[in-house]
């Protein structure tokens, strides 16, 4: 179970926004890349964001390049899920790789400072300020079991391969 606070972005949220390309040059420094992550977003993410908390955004989050360090820095960050109506696909699959999950879900009705729980396992939303419950598509169990072990590389040197049960 998750729970955290959310924080608030609108539709076509680029991998350039989210870790804005002047600040690519530091991509072997991860510690200091992530200071400047959403900076272009919301200036004060960094300062706001606490460990758990939520990005939430509308449609086609983290669309652009498949610049990996776009989730990298999410998670660096403390934020413990991403939920929105759509993904690119690569940012999707980087976020899973990386052990951040993201959700599929109606973000209509989510705003700024709610305090969410979510259950990944029955696909299931709850709004704490609300009581507005929403359900989404259970992510395949392979990619629970990549988010459970942290990552792609830390279930890989794990098991030593894809399982797919």
């Amino acid at each position: 179970m998750l729970q955290g606070k959310v924080i608030r972005f609108g539709d076509d949220i680029s991998t350039d926004l989210l870790i804005p390309g002047r600040y690519i040059y530091l991509r072997s420094d991860l510690v200091e890349l992530s200071k400047h992550a959403c900076e272009d977003v919301d200036a004060d993410f960094v300062n706001k964001v606490q460990k758990g908390d939520f990005v939430v955004g509308g449609k086609n989050f983290g669309l652009g390049s498949s610049r990996e360090h776009a989730a990298i820095v999410l998670k660096m960050n403390g934020v413990g899920a991403v939920i929105a109506k759509s993904f690119a696909r690569i940012f999707f699959r980087n976020a899973i790789n990386i052990g951040l999950p993201v959700i599929i879900a109606n973000t209509d009705n989510i705003h700024a400072g709610d305090q969410l729980e979510i259950d990944l396992l029955s696909g299931k939303l709850s709004n704490l300020n609300t009581g507005e419950k929403l359900t989404f598509g259970k992510l395949p169990p392979v990619m629970l079991k990549i988010l459970d072990e942290g990552g792609l590389i830390p279930y890989v040197k794990k098991y030593g391969d894809i399982r797919i049960e």
